[in-house]
């Protein structure tokens, strides 16, 4: 029976997590976050040790919690690009300054430190899809401090790797725009301040128009968020030790779309249900710049496709969500917000 600890369990994907470990295995979860609100009934589990705290500030709790469990995920980290331009140094304190010393126990205390890394430390790789074990790390000048990020989580790969040659059990996955219900807060109406689906779905629900930036030519590659859970299920397994010292991409190659594709995607779907249909048609599609919606410091990556043949062939995994059921998913999830949101308008 494994012990998981995960810090940042509120979060996006560590709510997901900790309800599909709940749901499928006999493991213990000992979480810690600042809130509670996407963990629901979880909080009460037998096998839910949930901590309210804070890694900068709980930092005993921490590491007499490493030293309990079996596997260490530490999922705190500030991942939004808006942050990145206006508060790098907020990005670089809590990404890398305040995971470093988890890190450092997990190596002290012979744990599995499964440590998410992130698809943007490809930066703006040329190679039609990256490889983690070839591709070129290439970020952006110093005055575009949207690559605080990238080379935050970046230092922090190669310092795991380093620990990695001295022993540390590690493993390291590099999500592709996971998205699903959850994600971000939809009744939040700043532009910026969450990931562009969570966006143009509060814009949607709200008949606001939405912004492309630069024309949205940019591509991402969308994984539903329980294709990511499922591959990181198997990392934290770890089989016969397959995961132990790897790197993997976990994402969709298949759903690659451009953020022009993605809006209209969107409408299109909302205008099939009763909740979204009135507000989606006063929704037009307007073009605005990098600059003016994120501010100076920002910089695109055209492209970003993750190279998976490691991922499925070591761990027996597969995408198998696409798009159109992706965000069906989501638009299901959020109809008993949509009165919540709407009321920001006021």
């Amino acid at each position: 029976m494994k012990k998981v600890l995960i810090l940042g369990v509120n979060g996006f994907i560590g709510h997901h997590l900790s309800k599909r470990i709940l749901e499928t295995t006999d493991w213990e979860v000992y979480g810690m976050d600042m809130q509670t609100e996407r963990l629901g009934d979880m909080i009460n589990h037998p096998r839910m040790h949930f901590f309210e705290g804070d890694i900068t500030i709980n930092k005993e709790w921490v590491e007499y919690h490493v030293k309990k469990c079996d596997v260490i995920l530490p999922l705190v980290a500030i991942a939004t690009p808006s942050t990145y331009v206006k508060q790098p140094l907020r990005v670089f304190e809590l990404d890398f300054e305040a995971n470093l010393p988890i890190v450092r126990s997990a190596a002290k205390y012979g744990k599995h430190l499964v440590f998410p890394s992130t698809s943007e430390v490809y930066g703006m790789c040329h190679d039609d899809e990256f490889d983690p074990e070839q591709s070129e790390l290439i970020c952006g000048p110093i005055n575009k401090p949207r690559w605080i990020y990238s080379c935050a989580k970046q230092l922090m790969d190669r310092v795991i790797w380093g620990y990695g040659m001295e022993g540390l059990n590690f493993t390291l996955f590099r999500p592709f725009n996971w998205i699903g219900a959850g994600l971000d807060n939809i009744h939040t109406p700043k532009e910026g301040s969450s990931r562009v689906v969570t966006q143009f779905f509060g814009h949607i629900v709200r008949g606001e128009n939405i912004s492309l930036v630069d024309g949205g030519a940019q591509k991402r590659a969308f994984t539903y968020i329980d294709d990511g859970i499922d591959a990181l299920m198997r990392i934290i397994d770890n089989k016969n030790g397959v995961a132990s010292g790897k790197i993997y991409n976990i994402g969709n190659p298949v759903n690659n779309y451009s953020i022009r594709e993605l809006a209209h995607m969107m409408l299109t779907l909302a205008a099939e249900y009763p909740e979204y249909a009135d507000t989606a048609k006063n929704v037009q599609l307007t073009e605005t710049t990098s600059g003016a919606y994120y501010g100076a410091g920002y910089q695109d990556v055209q492209n970003r496709v993750p190279k998976i043949t490691n991922t499925c062939e070591e761990l027996g995994w597969a995408p198998t969500t696409d798009m159109k059921d992706t965000m069906r998913n989501i638009f299901d999830a959020y109809r008993s917000q949509v009165a919540e949101a709407r009321a920001l308008m006021d």
